[in-house]
């Protein structure tokens, strides 16, 4: 093979690996032919082109972290400094525009400014104790809103603003410190006095409920004498009642022949015993023979 041949073997490998470009899967990428950007989105892959005249520029779509140490004035006049992120990424079908009208140093050209303009506009109406509180998400949040409004139709989305570290002045942060510790102190003592107060309502109720007992317990007894007392008093009633009856049922009963009859039984059982007797009547009395033979003599 002679070197005509090598050299346009070797001429045409070197032409071959500069004609193609390799886009990642978290990029896009777009041709530049002479400067001018071509509106189509080349997908992750291979890319094809003529390396005389045009090139292939790579854009990152994956989200990104910008991180940012910022000094923020605050509302009384401080200065809080602050260690923030803004997590962001771009729209792939804006990646055209975004090479038109920003460039690829687009962190430097737009988020910084917009970011630096909003915080320190934000921050200054809140107080620096609120960047330590549960304000933090509301200032995080309006300055998040802000960069929307400019970027967001630029071709970014802005996911998230993150005040991560605030560093506060030496004095204040002792100040906030101990009204925090005054608060936690207030807290403390209010718990206890709760406490005490609900456990008097606990005492009271005890109370009122064992004196509703024994109240209850005294109208039961009280109850219970006067129930046994006219059961008692019933009871003595229906025995009089009982013995009433029973005596006008032998009253009814009892006529004169059966006196008559009672008084006869009553002289046949006497004049049956052996001893000797002496009866005396009114005369009116039914007259029995009661001195047998044995006792004749007596």
């Amino acid at each position: 093979m002679t070197n005509t041949k090598i050299n346009f073997i070797v001429f045409m490998s070197l032409l071959f690996m500069t004609s193609c470009a390799t886009v990642m899967p978290d990029q896009v990428g777009v041709k530049r032919t002479f400067g001018r950007i071509h509106e189509d989105i080349r997908q992750p892959g291979v890319v094809g082109f003529n390396p005389f005249t045009t090139k292939v520029v790579t854009v990152p779509i994956r989200t990104m972290n910008l991180a940012i140490v910022e000094n923020l004035p605050s509302k009384e006049g401080l200065t809080i400094r602050s260690e923030s992120s803004i997590l962001y990424r771009i729209k792939p079908k804006a990646v055209p525009q975004i090479l038109k009208e920003t460039g690829m140093e687009f962190e430097d050209m737009l988020i910084l400014p917009v970011f630096r303009s909003a915080a320190s506009d934000i921050c200054s109406k809140f107080d620096a104790k609120d960047m330590h509180s549960s304000k933090r998400a509301v200032i995080e949040e309006e300055i998040r809103k802000r960069l929307i409004e400019v970027c967001e139709p630029k071709g970014f989305i802005i996911e998230s603003v993150l005040l991560k570290s605030i560093t506060l002045p030496a004095g204040l942060s002792r100040s906030i410190e101990a009204k925090l510790e005054a608060e936690q102190d207030a807290l403390r003592m209010q718990f206890v006095l709760d406490r005490q107060r609900q456990e008097a309502q606990r005492q009271i109720i005890d109370a009122e409920g064992a004196k509703e007992i024994a109240r209850i317990q005294a109208e039961g007894k009280k109850n219970a004498a006067i129930i046994e007392s006219e059961a008692k008093a019933k009871s003595n009633e229906i025995e009089a009642l009982g013995i009433k009856n029973a005596n006008d049922m032998i009253s009814v009963s009892l006529t004169s022949n059966v006196l008559k009859f009672k008084q006869i039984e009553a002289f046949q059982k006497l004049a049956a015993s052996p001893n000797t007797k002496t009866i005396v009547t009114d005369g009116k009395t039914p007259m029995v023979n009661i001195l047998g033979a044995e006792g004749g003599n007596n």
